[in-house]
C-alpha cells in the first residue's frame, strides 16, 4: 500500500476556519435581498478566477454566502461541525460525520460553492429515492444562489437525461452517473481520445448526454466507493438466440441437482468457487446430451454445471435475491435494497432463473464496462462524506488518493453499548431478539431489529409473531414503502425490522414519550462482512445528542461464521462468551481482507483491460 503523508490524515486547525466563516455570516445577515444578490455576483467572479485553489479565506467566505442563503431560504443555520465537513470536501477529502449530524446540508453546502465556481457538480446518493428527496429539499437554496439542481430517475430517456445533467448541480445514484458515462463512451465508437472528445463537444453540445466530469461529491461514500466497487459496471444488450440460452440453463440445472457435495463437488464459499471432482466430471460427461449440442464439450459442459451448482449452493432466495412477478431480482448485498435493473454475468442470472423455474431472460452482450474505482478517478475534483470512513482510510488513499478527515459531533454522544449476546443456535436467537424487543416495546421505546437479508427479516418477523408483538418490517421487498415505515420507526413503542437499507440515508426521529422512556435501541442479529456496516446500523441510536441504546444479539449459526469463521471458530462460537466473541472478530476480519483483495483484483484487471482496449480503439 502506498504510505500517506502524516499531514493528510489530520484536519487542518479548524476553529480560525470556522470563526471567519461565522465573522462572515454575522456580516452578511444584515444585507437586504438586493445587497447579498450583488455580493454573490461578485463572490462568483472570484471563485472562477481562483479556480480549484481558491484558499482558506475565500472558501470561509463562500461557505459563509451558502449558509446564509441556507438561512434565508430552508430557515437553517448551519452548525459549525457542517461547515468543517463540507470544507473536508471541498478540500478533496472523505469527511467522517457520525449519523444524524446533517450531512445532507453539509453536502449541500459543498455543491453549493462548488457549482459558484463554475463547476458542474455530481452529487452522488446512494440510491435514486435519496437523489430525487434531497435535491427537492435543497432545491430552494440552490435557487436563492442562482443555481439550477436537477435529480436522475431511472428510466429516463436520453433527452430527459441530457437535460436533467446540463444542471449545476446533479444529485443521482453512482450507478446512474456511470453507466451515462458508458452509454456516452459508446455512442463515440472507435474515437476515445480526449481531443476527439472536446472537438466533438465543441462541434455539437448534443453529442453526449452529460458534459463532462467536473466534481464529484459522494454520500455514504464508503458504500458507493467502496463496498459497490466489488462488481463491475457492465452496459450490456441481449444477444440473439435465446431458445439455447434457455436449453442450455434447464439443462445445467437438472444435471446440477443429480451431484451431491463431497462426492461430486466441492465449495468454497468465503471464494464463492466450485470445483468438480473427478466423479463430477464424469457425471457430467454422462449426462451431457441433457444440454444443447454446442456445450457438449468437455470445458463449456462444465462451466455450465460449475454455474448452475454455484446457483443451486451459493445463491439463495430471501437473501442474493427475490422473485418479483415471476423476475429473479438481485438484491444489493450492503444495502437490502432490490437492483431490477441488475443481472449477473456469465450465465449465472440464467442459472438462478432455472433454479426457480421462472422464464429465463438472454444472457447480455457487454458493450462497455467500467469499475468505480476508474470512474471516480475520472474526475477533476472529488470529496465525499460518510458516518464511517475510518476502517477504510488506507483503501480511500491508496485508490482513490482521498485522505479521511473526522468531524467532531455537535453535541456529545449518550449511546450506549449493551452487552454481546451469542447463541449456540439460530433459534435460540430469535427467541432472545423478540423477547428483548418485546421487553422494551412494553416500556415505551422505540426498537429497530437490524437484519442482513430479507430471509432473516422473515425469521425475526416469524419470532415476533409469535409472542404477538406488533411490528413493521422493511426489506428489499418493501422498498417503495421505505419512507413511511422509517418515519414511524421513531414512535414510542414501536418495533421496526429492517434490513442494511434502514442504515443509509434515513432518519429515525424520536417522539416526546420514545425520548422520554430512553430513546431508540437497535439490535443488530448478525455481524456484517465489513465493521462499518455494523457502526452504521448502531448510529441509528443516540443521534444528536438524543438518548438511545444498541447490542449485538448473535448465533453460532450466522452465516458470517459460516463462511469465513473456519472450522475451529464454529466450534469456539458455540461455547459462547469471550471465546464466540473473538471467533466473530476473526471471521468480520477474514472477510474484510478478502474482500479488500476482491476489489484490488478486479481495479488491477479493469486497469489492463482499458491499456489493452486502447491500442484497439474500442470503447471501454
Amino acid at each position: 500500500m502506498t504510505s500517506r503523508p502524516r499531514s493528510a490524515l489530520r484536519a487542518r486547525p479548524w476553529r480560525t476556519f470556522t470563526w471567519r466563516v461565522r465573522l462572515r455570516l454575522s456580516r452578511l445577515g444584515q444585507l437586504d435581498e438586493a445587497a447579498f444578490d450583488a455580493h454573490l455576483t461578485g463572490l462568483a467572479h472570484r471563485l472562477r478566477r481562483a479556480r480549484a485553489h481558491p484558499g482558506e479565506r475565500l472558501l470561509a467566505e463562500a461557505l459563509a454566502t451558502v449558509c446564509s442563503a441556507a438561512e434565508r431560504t430552508l430557515g437553517i443555520r448551519p452548525y459549525w461541525t457542517q461547515m468543517l465537513g463540507a470544507r473536508a470536501v471541498l478540500n478533496g477529502a472523505v469527511a467522517e460525520m457520525q449519523t444524524g449530524e446533517g450531512k445532507t446540508l453539509a453536502l449541500a453546502l459543498a455543491a453549493g460553492c462548488a457549482a459558484l465556481g463554475g463547476r458542474k457538480v455530481h452529487l452522488i446518493t446512494a440510491n435514486d429515492y435519496l437523489a430525487g428527496r434531497d435535491a427537492v429539499t435543497m432545491r430552494p437554496l440552490y435557487t436563492r444562489l442562482g443555481l439550477t439542481v436537477d435529480a436522475v430517475e431511472e428510466g429516463m430517456d436520453a433527452e430527459s437525461r441530457r437535460r436533467v445533467f446540463s444542471s449545476d448541480i446533479v444529485y443521482a445514484s453512482g450507478k446512474e452517473v456511470a453507466f451515462t458515462f458508458l452509454r456516452d463512451r459508446v455512442a463515440m465508437g472507435s474515437r476515445t481520445g480526449d481531443l476527439d472528445m472536446r472537438m466533438r463537444a465543441f462541434l455539437d453540445d448534443r453529442a453526449f448526454l452529460m458534459p463532462g466530469l467536473q466534481f464529484a461529491i459522494v454520500d455514504e461514500a464508503d458504500s458507493v466507493m467502496i463496498d459497490e466497487a466489488r462488481t463491475p459496471l457492465i452496459l450490456s444488450v441481449p444477444p440473439g438466440d435465446i431458445e439455447v440460452e434457455a436449453e442450455t440453463a434447464r439443462g445445467a440445472d437438472r444435471i446440477a441437482a443429480t451431484l451431491t457435495e463431497g462426492r461430486h463437488f466441492r465449495l468454497d464459499r468465503s471464494r464463492h468457487q466450485v470445483e468438480l471432482t473427478d466423479r463430477g466430471r464424469a457425471a457430467v460427461a454422462d449426462a451431457a446430451d441433457q444440454l444443447p449440442e454446442g456445450w457438449r464439450v468437455g470445458p463449456l459442459r462444465e462451466d455450465a454445471v460449475r454455474t448452475a451448482l454455484s446457483a443451486r449452493h451459493m445463491h439463495a432466495l430471501g437473501e442474493h435475491y427475490i422473485l418479483r412477478d415471476g423476475k429473479v431480482e438481485i438484491v444489493d448485498e450492503y444495502t437490502g435494497r432490490v437492483m431490477p435493473d441488475r443481472s449477473w454475468s456469465a450465465g449465472l442470472h440464467q442459472a438462478v432463473e432455472a433454479k426457480e423455474g421462472v422464464e429465463i431472460t438472454a444472457r447480455r452482450v457487454t458493450l462497455a464496462q467500467i469499475t468505480f474505482q476508474r470512474f471516480f478517478r475520472r474526475y477533476l475534483h472529488v470529496g465525499g462524506m460518510t458516518g464511517t470512513a475510518r476502517e477504510a482510510a488506507g483503501e480511500f488513499w491508496e485508490v482513490y488518493r482521498l485522505p479521511v478527515v473526522s468531524i467532531p459531533t455537535y453535541r456529545r454522544s449518550r449511546r450506549e453499548t449493551w452487552r454481546t449476546r451469542i447463541a449456540a443456535q439460530a433459534e435460540t436467537k430469535w427467541r432472545r431478539v423478540a423477547r428483548r424487543a418485546e421487553r422494551l416495546a412494553r416500556a415505551g421505546r422505540p426498537v429497530l431489529i437490524g437484519t442482513r437479508t430479507v430471509a432473516a427479516s422473515d425469521a425475526a418477523s416469524a419470532a415476533l409473531q409469535r409472542l404477538g408483538v406488533p411490528h413493521r418490517v422493511l426489506s428489499a421487498e418493501q422498498d417503495a414503502d421505505e419512507a413511511a415505515i422509517v418515519a414511524e420507526a421513531g414512535r414510542a413503542g414501536a418495533v421496526t425490522v429492517a434490513t442494511n437499507m434502514a442504515g443509509r440515508g434515513t432518519d429515525i426521529v424520536l417522539d416526546a414519550r420514545a425520548r422520554a422512556a430512553g430513546g431508540l435501541h437497535v439490535i443488530m442479529t448478525e455481524r456484517h462482512t465489513a465493521r462499518r456496516i455494523d457502526r452504521q446500523l448502531a448510529g441509528r441510536a443516540g443521534r444528536q445528542g438524543d438518548p438511545g441504546s444498541w447490542e449485538a444479539i448473535l448465533s453460532a449459526e450466522d452465516p458470517l461464521l459460516m463462511e469465513f469463521g473456519g472450522r475451529l471458530a464454529r466450534r469456539m462460537a458455540r461455547f459462547g462468551g469471550a471465546a464466540a466473541a473473538r471467533a466473530m472478530s476473526a471471521a468480520q476480519a477474514r472477510a474484510e481482507t478478502r474482500h479488500a483483495r476482491a476489489r484490488r483484483q478486479l481495479l488491477e484487471l479493469d486497469e489492463k483491460m482499458a491499456e489493452h482496449l486502447s491500442f484497439t480503439g474500442t470503447p471501454e
